[in-house]
């Protein structure tokens, strides 16, 4: 465990502060998020969000939408569809390459 934890995409290791850092944004757009039900961010003992690489990537592309005009409402849409299309088109990949070992 220990140091290993930081390659684990959903381990929550960076706090608002930093994350604000990191993305170049304020941070209440990150309590917005949160307040939104966006992104969840864990909180440590004494009540304070801690993020993880997954939630500052998506936050990263919540705010790309947003700097694009979209609202929240959309920009989450958005994000899901996207994150679908990803999916699917994985399956895809995986379903032709089973058809290809079984010829």
């Amino acid at each position: 465990m220990g140091v290993n934890r930081l390659d684990d995409q959903d381990y929550p290791a960076v706090t608002m502060g930093q994350a604000a850092e990191l993305l170049d944004v304020q941070p209440a757009f990150l309590r917005s998020l949160d307040a939104a039900d966006v992104v969840r961010p864990a909180r440590s003992a004494g009540g304070h969000r801690r993020y993880s690489r997954r939630q500052l990537e998506f936050a990263a592309r919540m705010r790309a939408l947003f700097d694009e005009g979209l609202t929240l409402e959309a920009a989450q849409r958005i994000a899901r569809l996207e994150d679908e299309l990803t999916a699917a088109r994985e399956r895809i990949s995986e379903l032709e390459q089973a058809r290809d070992l079984t010829g």
